[in-house]
């Protein structure tokens, strides 16, 4: 627990809160990804648990139709328990690189969707079978890497869902995630009582960062952000997947 690793810990969270203030979501992927240069992916996500859950509360509770998002999205949520719990093991694993390589991969093709602008559509009758495949496949990634936004988000945003009914949709989708994915690290043991601390330490510059990325949204163009965002995060996902490969 050296000077350079706090700073390192207030300066990722204090940007990763930023991105999340500024366009809605981000924390965990921006947290994961710097961390993961400096730290096996296993601590980066055990660190980043407190902060994720407690922003990701924040945005499910602002919304205006829980219930309603719930009742819809149980079985995509079901899916995600499952497949992160079952995943958790990679992450945790022996291969670091591997998992590091998992994280630089999800991060880039999370970027590429965003940059690309792709959109699909997803019809009430092919959401009935869809919605526990992609969050299966959505938790099996979140267990790999400690990414759940690929392919959560796109399918998410495929809804047709009004705008704030969206940006609940997705607090909910991430904060079962965070759930999921520290259930899985306990099974794992890779949650250790010094992480829990590091953690709840780490939401002090995360909601900072926040509060700052929410005045910026004033004077920012979100379009314009969002590309410069996923430009950066284009970069640091081939660099991690380069490094882990290597």
């Amino acid at each position: 627990m050296t000077m350079s690793f706090w700073v390192l810990v207030t300066a990722v969270f204090l940007l990763a809160g930023l991105v999340k203030g500024v366009i809605g979501m981000g924390l965990p992927t921006v947290a994961m990804g710097l961390l993961a240069l400096a730290l096996p992916p296993a601590e980066a996500a055990a660190i980043l648990v407190v902060p994720s859950l407690v922003t990701n509360v924040w945005q499910l509770a602002a919304g205006p139709r829980f219930a309603a998002l719930a009742r819809r999205l149980w079985p995509m949520m079901a899916g995600v328990v499952v497949g992160t719990v079952a995943g958790s093991g990679l992450i945790a694993g022996d291969a670091s690189g591997v998992a590091e390589a998992g994280l630089g991969v999800a991060l880039a093709i999370y970027a590429v969707v965003g940059l690309s602008g792709f959109r699909m559509a997803v019809s009430p009758r092919q959401e009935r079978w869809l919605a526990p495949a992609i969050g299966a496949a959505t938790g099996l990634v979140t267990g790999a890497t400690g990414v759940f936004v690929i392919p959560a988000v796109p399918y998410l945003q495929a809804l047709g869902l009004e705008r704030d009914e969206l940006i609940q949709a997705l607090g909910l989708s991430f904060t079962v995630s965070t759930v999921a994915l520290a259930l899985g690290l306990l099974r794992v043991d890779a949650w250790q009582a010094q992480s829990i601390g590091i953690s709840l330490l780490a939401l002090v510059p995360a909601l900072a960062g926040m509060h700052l990325g929410q005045v910026m949204r004033q004077r920012i163009a979100p379009p314009t952000f969002r590309s410069v965002f996923f430009a950066g995060l284009l970069l640091l996902g081939l660099y991690l997947a380069l490094r882990g490969l290597a």
